[in-house]
């Protein structure tokens, strides 16, 4: 299997997506809440940078998880999510767990910004699976 660029950007942009839409209208007023950021502070940040630079870098991601994918030969959409999983379940969720606890950081607040990247690198893996690129 080739690197499949195209694949790569849609997977980006569909864990841009999935950002905006976990972060702005799924658990907004919780997260909001948990990490003690006020509406004023929010209201005040930069408006296009941070997007900007969250785009660049689940483009690295989903790039990273297309070398993967094809290390694993995860061709399928099924292959693909579960390469996204087997990531997070071994690398992401133990890592960032460990740091929350010994930070006595809410489990709450665990969930909300790690289940993220679990849900956001299934549905990348899903798509580089299925949308492979067949060698030549």
């Amino acid at each position: 299997m080739k690197t499949n660029y195209a694949a790569v950007f849609i997977s980006a942009l569909a864990y841009w997506l999935l950002g905006a839409v976990w972060f702005g209208v799924l658990f907004n007023k919780p997260w909001m809440a948990l990490e003690n950021i006020t509406m004023e502070q929010a209201k005040s940040m930069n408006p296009v940078l941070p997007y900007v630079v969250s785009f660049l870098l689940n483009l690295l991601i989903a790039y990273a998880l297309a070398q993967v994918c094809i290390w694993r030969n995860a061709n399928t959409t099924g292959r693909g999510a579960s390469v996204g999983v087997l990531l997070w379940i071994g690398f992401i969720g133990p890592i960032t767990y460990t740091t929350y606890m010994y930070e006595m950081r809410p489990k709450e607040l665990f969930a909300i910004n790690h289940f993220y990247p679990l849900a956001g690198l299934v549905l990348m893996g899903a798509i580089l699976g299925a949308w492979t690129k067949k060698s030549a």
